[in-house]
């Protein structure tokens, strides 16, 4: 019961205190009373268990405190993802109508959406921790080229209603109703419409592709994986210590399968090869490596319709800011070219 206690406590002071320091004195008041009880139910436990074994026993005390402390990751990382704060919402740039929209659940979903000249149209999507606000130089960019963008903020975030979910498993509905607001717009083409995400939102829009045959165009920078199934290439990459994370996470994935409401989602591969009219352009930050690995093998999924581009010394989802003109044409270009008016 005390090394239950102290896994419980320990891993809600990491994964959920922690981020919500920022909220009030009672939230760091929280914070310091789990972590402090935690670390004395972990030291009564190990007093307990040297106690009751003999020294050559004892042994046993470094496997326990090992699976203590894996149990202790693995939840602190499924407790921030399935309960993460709330982040304030942002204002939209100049010019943008605030827009709101119903999910097929009934979660209400705030955004705005800047009117375009070309009658396509973007949904785009922002990270996690984030809002729709994060967008705004990608929605500047994607207007001025002629595009209607929508940009939303994702459940439990900035105006949107619902909780929060920091790997995006309620992203498909969320966009589906983004995809229904565009649709019912007049000054959109409902054959036209595309999906831009950034790290959990590109993660959502390739799913969403794979969901809702409507979506014809998908732009995805930093799209890693949000599933344990996503995690199948690590061993083959990075050898013992890749099998040693997917294995962690394989047991994350699985604890955050029971504290959160939302469905578990597609795998990014199976999206793509359900998908049946979206075409793809994976962006890869140039610093990190998985997002170039996932991209490579996604692209051998869907040759032809799945294309990538790696950004030299970007940072995560700093594609734009690392090489504007780049990101402007080469994304511009795929949407011109995959959001062509039908014949």
């Amino acid at each position: 019961m005390t090394t239950l206690l102290a896994w419980v406590l320990l891993s809600s002071a990491l994964g959920v205190g922690f981020r919500r320091l920022e909220d009030g004195a009672v939230a760091v008041l929280l914070t310091i009373v789990f972590l402090v009880a935690g670390v004395g139910c972990l030291v009564t436990a190990c007093v307990a268990v040297v106690r009751a074994t003999r020294r050559w026993r004892r042994l046993v005390l470094l496997p326990w405190v090992v699976a203590l402390l894996v149990g202790v990751y693995s939840l602190s990382i499924a407790l921030a993802a399935t309960f993460p704060p709330h982040p304030a919402p942002a204002a939209g740039p100049a010019g943008a109508e605030s827009v709101s929209m119903i999910a097929a659940d009934g979660t209400r979903l705030s955004g705005w959406f800047l009117p375009g000249t070309n009658g396509a149209a973007v949904a785009l999507r922002h990270g996690a921790g984030s809002t729709a606000g994060a967008t705004t130089a990608h929605a500047q960019v994607l207007h001025e080229a002629g595009f209607g963008v929508l940009a939303t903020d994702a459940r439990g975030h900035g105006g949107s209603d619902g909780r929060g979910m920091d790997f995006g498993w309620f992203g498909e509905d969320d966009i589906r109703a983004a995809v229904d607001h565009l649709s019912a717009r007049s000054d959109v083409d409902p054959e036209r419409i595309g999906v831009v995400g950034l790290s959990m939102g590109a993660e959502e829009a390739i799913g969403a592709a794979g969901m809702d045959p409507r979506i014809r165009s998908v732009v995805a920078e930093g799209a890693t994986g949000r599933t344990a199934g996503d995690k199948d290439w690590l061993p083959e990459e990075y050898g013992f210590a890749g099998t040693v994370q997917q294995g962690l996470d394989a047991m994350t994935y699985a604890i955050i399968g029971v504290l959160t409401p939302a469905d578990r989602p597609a795998t990014l591969a199976r999206s793509v090869r359900a998908s049946s009219s979206a075409r793809f352009l994976l962006v890869a930050a140039g610093t990190v490596p998985d997002e170039q690995h996932v991209a490579d093998r996604l692209a051998a999924i869907g040759p032809g319709r799945v294309r990538t581009w790696t950004v030299e010394r970007a940072e995560h989802v700093g594609a734009l800011s690392a090489d504007p003109a780049g990101w402007t044409t080469r994304v511009v270009n795929f949407l011109n070219e995959t959001l062509t008016p039908p014949r």
